[in-house]
């Protein structure tokens, strides 16, 4: 299937090249016109082909600046949290060539001398890509405005329209997402877009926006979030139904999770609904080391809290969990805890990293890092040819079984059957224990949701918990926290390790110290004066202290305490922080584009 890809990207570079410019009446500027274009099956497929947006290895990161993962970088929520953002200063977003590219293609595909059913599945794979574009729109805005054609340059009153509503908005997206699931094919070429693809995603932003209904009560549309929620059910199921996708399992469960996140050939895996797929030197993957947590994000210790024990138990109702080190923070958990965090003897081959080189890792701490490090998407082998070649799960079964499960949550569905059929596969892969329906509420997750009530309260709690652990950095985060209306959890300040005061620590799991920790008031010796452990191995000295100091890395309490990752998250002001502004540039050019939700 790689070498497939190759001509496909080359033809989407090819119609890429002529569309850059941002002005949302211009048709693409490709090297051939309409006139002598859009006459072959050959035609539409090589201009589909410029329409695929699917994201990489970027996602590991995606997590950021949400209650997973502290940031160093400059993120947009951060920085308005932090700061006094007005619509001259939250300027991203606002871009909309992509539509009109869209919009280009279906006004032009229809005079291909092709069957109906072969029109039919390009007309279903345009509106699958502008449904896809306006549901990321909603997400950002809410009400924006609405165009299903390429717009000239005198199309004066389409061009300075308002704002549609939201609601008209998404039932146009739904439109086109429903004709998309009846007439795109079933193509099992990898890497290209499939009814299930289209189902998949269908279902997704289903469950985003029956979510945002039911618990954002300013919009006032809680009364059709079942609509919506029913429209994920029933996407969801369909994959299901088709038989063609598994959660994937080998009887590994220590390995098997890990392995869809640094595989370099995910074509066939009965998991992967839709991959991005690399080969080196042909479609390099752009991997790099970012995501392990020495460069700008760090896993929070708020997500490994989150992971329950072995036995199905909350970690949060073992005695003393917010003072247990890090070597025993990872004693009877969740395997997919030590597949997503570095773990104590975890050993580190690719040495490309901001690391002490390879061997048995020793946690690397620093100001402004969690201390926690990210196995998943880390690519822990030497050859670059792996790195470049890796393969990225965009959709997998696991978050359509999520998906489904949570839909039927919401609708007061739910059964048991629904349960073993969904979650309960997921949980198996690495020999957790099964959910029951009657699952009692966790104090902790209630604290964290506390709009979640009713008979099953204590079930719905715990798929928000499943779907944060198995989904854990691949980017839902705070897509999740918006729609659940749950954005003050990124107020929370991300903490790192916890350390109970100044000497010695293990953190390899050997009961051989491996750092030692002393105040400001000394300095760190030089190399031939520092305190050797048993196996003759110079122990690394940081100095602790608050934050603003001068120190290694900051704690809490000064000398003790976790590690402070994030000093300051700011303020998440509710609703206004679940929207975007428009950007005033924008409205400066078109006085119909009105503000709303407070900015």
């Amino acid at each position: 299937m790689k070498k497939y890809m190759q001509p496909l990207l080359l033809a989407a570079l090819f119609l890429l090249s002529g569309c850059n410019d941002d002005f949302l009446e211009r048709v693409p500027q490709t090297e051939i016109s309409r006139e002598n274009y859009f006459n072959s099956e050959q035609d539409l497929e090589t201009y589909m082909y410029s329409l695929y947006d699917f994201p990489g290895v970027s996602i590991y990161v995606n997590d950021a600046s949400t209650d997973n993962s502290s940031t160093t970088g400059t993120v947009e929520i951060k920085s308005m949290m932090v700061g006094n953002p007005t619509p001259a200063t939250i300027t991203g977003g606002w871009d909309w060539s992509r539509l009109r590219d869209v919009n280009y293609f279906l006004g032009n595909f229809g005079k291909a001398a092709i069957s109906q059913e072969a029109k039919d599945h390009y007309e279903g794979l345009a509106r699958f890509f502008r449904a896809k574009f306006y549901m990321e729109k909603v997400k950002r805005y809410s009400d924006v405005p609405w165009y299903d054609q390429v717009l000239a340059t005198n199309d004066t009153e389409l061009l300075m329209k308002a704002r549609d509503p939201r609601d008209f908005v998404v039932k146009k997206i739904f439109e086109d997402y429903a004709f998309a699931a009846e007439h795109v094919r079933n193509d099992n070429r990898a890497g290209a877009v499939n009814k299930a693809v289209v189902q998949s995603y269908m279902a997704r932003h289903a469950l985003y926006e029956g979510s945002f209904r039911k618990y954002h009560s300013e919009l006032a549309l809680q009364g059709s979030a079942n609509t919506y929620f029913q429209m994920a059910r029933d996407a969801a199921k369909k994959v299901m139904d088709s038989g063609k996708y598994t959660v994937s399992m080998t009887g590994k469960p220590t390995e098997d999770y890990a392995s869809l996140f640094n595989n370099t050939n995910l074509e066939g895996n009965s998991e992967v609904i839709m991959g991005t797929f690399n080969e080196q030197d042909k479609l390099n993957s752009g991997w790099g080391s970012y995501m392990f947590g020495n460069y700008e994000a760090s896993p929070a210790r708020d997500l490994l809290q989150t992971y329950q024990m072995k036995d199905g138990s909350a970690y949060t109702s073992q005695a003393g969990y917010a003072t247990k080190s890090f070597t025993q923070e990872f004693v009877d958990r969740d395997p997919r805890l030590a597949q997503t965090f570095a773990y104590p003897g975890w050993v580190l081959v690719n040495a490309t990293t901001y690391s002490q080189g390879a061997g048995i890792y020793v946690q690397q701490l620093a100001k402004n890092q969690s201390g926690y490090h990210q196995l998943k998407g880390f690519v822990n082998q030497r050859e670059v040819a792996v790195a470049n070649s890796v393969d990225t799960p965009v959709l997998r079964y696991a978050e359509v079984l999520l998906t489904y499960a949570e839909s039927k949550a919401e609708l007061g569905e739910l059964t048991q059957t629904d349960l073993d059929l969904t979650v309960n596969k997921i949980r198996s892969r690495v020999g957790m224990p099964a959910l029951n329906l009657t699952t009692p509420v966790d104090a902790g997750l209630a604290r964290q949701y506390p709009n979640v009530t009713g008979s099953q309260a204590g079930i719905k709690l715990e798929l928000r918990r499943e779907r944060r652990v198995e989904l854990a950095m691949e980017g839902f985060r705070f897509d999740d926290l918006m729609r659940w209306n749950a954005g003050k959890l990124i107020e929370k300040e991300p903490e790192g390790l916890y350390f109970s005061g100044l000497g010695n620590y293990d953190l390899t799991g050997d009961n051989v110290p491996d750092i030692k920790l002393i105040p400001l008031t000394q300095s760190i010796p030089a190399e031939a004066d520092k305190e050797s452990n048993s196996l003759g191995t110079k122990l690394v000295y940081y100095r602790v202290g608050p934050v603003g100091s001068d120190a290694s890395f900051f704690l809490t309490n000064g000398t003790s305490g976790t590690i402070v990752a994030d000093p300051e998250r700011g303020t998440f002001q509710e609703p206004k922080y679940y929207y975007r502004p428009v950007p005033q540039a924008q409205v400066n050019l078109n006085a119909n584009l009105k503000q709303i939700m407070g900015w």
